[in-house]
């Protein structure tokens, strides 16, 4: 029996767009001079995410502001990029990303720290679903910058499983090694 074209197709595609949540990052409003005066156009920029571990980011651009955001929506979620997370709520290593003049640094938490992040990167951490990280955002404050070196730095992660196999070990001996040297910076803390 054939499926009907119409009213379920469109139905499937809103079951699965509706597992994503969007946020909106930046808007910037652009003109153009033209002889009757001045044309203004919108290009925004929205983080989506499921918060259980993908997130992406678009960019898109438009006469109206909705326009712009549908635009930048649709594209986020055609780039997702999924990251691993410890227990899920944070990461599993430090990492450092850059792009152009923009560089992060994210280090994982322990539980009850929250998400310390500045605005760019806060929404990109809100949208994967982390509930403990510290990030800092240096060189350029420019948030298209810092979005694309925040996911520079989380296409970084790696999860103890991964890191194991490639090296032919067991995740017992890659994780007690975490354990042994946050054991160890504990100490030097205390002293």
């Amino acid at each position: 029996m054939a499926r009907p074209q119409g009213r379920d197709r469109g139905r499937d595609r809103e079951e699965r767009d509706s597992e994503f949540t969007e946020k909106l990052v930046h808007i910037n409003r652009v003109a153009k001079v033209v002889k009757g005066g001045k044309r203004f156009g919108f290009a925004a920029l929205v983080v989506v995410g499921d918060l259980k571990g993908r997130v992406g980011f678009g960019h898109g651009k438009a006469r109206e502001v909705p326009e712009a955001i549908r635009k930048a929506t649709e594209a986020a979620k055609r780039s997702l990029l999924r990251v691993p997370l410890r227990d899920a709520r944070t990461l599993h290593h430090d990492t450092a990303g850059r792009h152009g003049a923009g560089k992060v640094v994210i280090r994982s938490a322990p539980a009850g720290t929250g998400v310390i992040a500045g605005g760019a990167m806060r929404a990109v951490f809100e949208m994967l679903g982390v509930q403990d990280v510290v990030a800092k955002s240096l060189g350029s404050a420019n948030p298209y910058n810092v979005v694309r070196a925040t996911f520079d730095a989380l296409k970084h992660q790696e999860n103890p499983r991964g890191v194991a196999a490639r090296r032919n070990k067991k995740v017992s001996e890659i994780v007690s090694r975490r354990r042994d040297g946050s054991a160890a910076s504990e100490t030097v803390a205390e002293a």
